[in-house]
């Protein structure tokens, strides 16, 4: 989303929906086409997208802590099904999409403590005067709350999914897909509320 560059300092700008969901999209991937029998091919297909899409960031040295979780979580992801024989990956074979989503899940969370993730991608389109507004940095604080608890109720769709065995295109597509389509809404939808409540005060 474009950046709002007026001169209200009070005015909070959104981390750009491309920049995010492109940081997201090797963990998508990795949930859409995993399941017992091909989360190694979609482990191998995550490191790859990891690395291609983190590649502009990695040359400028601005590496965000999403992508660099991705890399490596699906780095390990890659080695363990290469080492490991078939009855010590049955574990990972079953979890696979509820673990990949817990990690995402508990570094968007822990981020909050520090620097929300959604921060480093908002930083990219709004000038550094409006990076300690207090405005710009709740508007973040949410939007990272927002992600962090969406991928929260996925992993658990996905341990329902893996511990029932029923309903599983339910809890393993359509759930994903609807709470995903849901955070992207409010990602657009809420600096875009704040802003306009700023500028009425």
């Amino acid at each position: 989303m474009a950046a709002d560059r007026t001169d209200d300092s009070t005015t909070p700008a959104s981390p750009r929906r491309t920049g995010i969901l492109l940081g997201f999209a090797p963990w998508i991937i990795f949930d859409v086409v995993a399941s017992p029998s091909t989360w190694k091919f979609a482990a191998f297909a995550a490191l790859i997208a990891s690395l291609v899409l983190n590649l502009p960031d990695l040359r400028r040295g601005s590496v965000k802590v999403l992508e660099i979780t991705g890399m490596v979580f699906f780095a390990v992801m890659s080695v363990l099904a290469l080492v490991l024989d078939r009855d010590d990956l049955l574990w990972l074979e079953t979890y696979a999409q509820t673990l990949s989503s817990g990690v995402i899940a508990a570094v968007a969370l822990a981020s909050l403590a520090f620097t929300p993730f959604t921060e480093q991608y908002a930083r990219e389109s709004v000038p550094p005067q409006y990076w300690g507004t207090p405005l710009f940095r709740r508007t973040n604080r949410v939007l990272t709350a927002v992600w962090g608890a969406v991928f929260v109720l996925i992993a658990i769709a996905g341990l329902i999914a893996a511990e029932s065995g029923h309903h599983g295109d339910w809890f393993n597509w359509v759930i994903p897909v609807v709470l995903l389509v849901v955070a992207i809404r409010i990602t657009a939808w809420y600096p875009e509320h704040v802003r306009s409540t700023a500028r009425q005060i």
